[in-house]
Formats: structure tokens, C-alpha cells, sequence
């Protein structure tokens, strides 16, 4: 089990938590009107192995966004920030 420590709440189970996707997508602009752009954004996705940034809402906690960076193979987390705070 994934144990994630949020900043506000401390740590807490995976099962507090939900995925909310890949945190170094790159959303298109709402005007874009290019379709492959907006097809890549939404259903191609790597398939990183070693670290990634991933989006998480702390649902039965505090509700923030947070991006967890993860380590896809061994599943270990090193590091949680607000999403608000984020630099791609």
C-alpha cells in the first residue's frame, strides 16, 4: 500500500487519495483548435519506469491537489508538494 505523506494532513493511505493523472502533460490551450494536439494531451501517455510526477487529491482529507513524485517500479514516494506550486 502506498502511503502518502500530505503537507497538511500528514501521512495517510493511498485509499485517502485520488489518481488524477500525469503531472508533466502539457494541456493545450483552450483555443487551440488543433485535434492531434488535444488527442496526444488526452489518450497518449508514456509509460515511464523509474521517477514521475502524478497528480493526487487528498479526497478524505484537507481536498488539495498534490503532485507526487513517484518511482514506478519500486513504488516509493519521494517527494509531495502542492500542485498549486508546481513548475513543469
Amino acid at each position: 500500500m502506498l502511503r502518502i505523506d500530505c503537507p497538511c494532513c500528514g501521512v495517510r493511505d493511498h485509499s485517502e487519495f485520488r489518481y488524477g493523472g500525469d503531472a508533466t502533460a502539457e494541456r493545450p490551450a483552450h483555443d487551440n483548435p488543433d485535434l492531434d494536439a488535444w488527442y496526444h494531451y488526452v489518450y497518449v501517455r508514456a509509460n515511464p519506469k523509474g521517477l514521475h510526477r502524478e497528480f493526487w487529491q487528498h479526497v478524505l482529507g484537507c481536498r488539495q491537489w498534490l503532485v507526487v513524485e513517484r518511482d514506478t517500479v519500486t513504488h516509493s514516494i519521494h517527494s509531495v508538494s502542492f500542485s498549486r506550486r508546481r513548475r513543469a
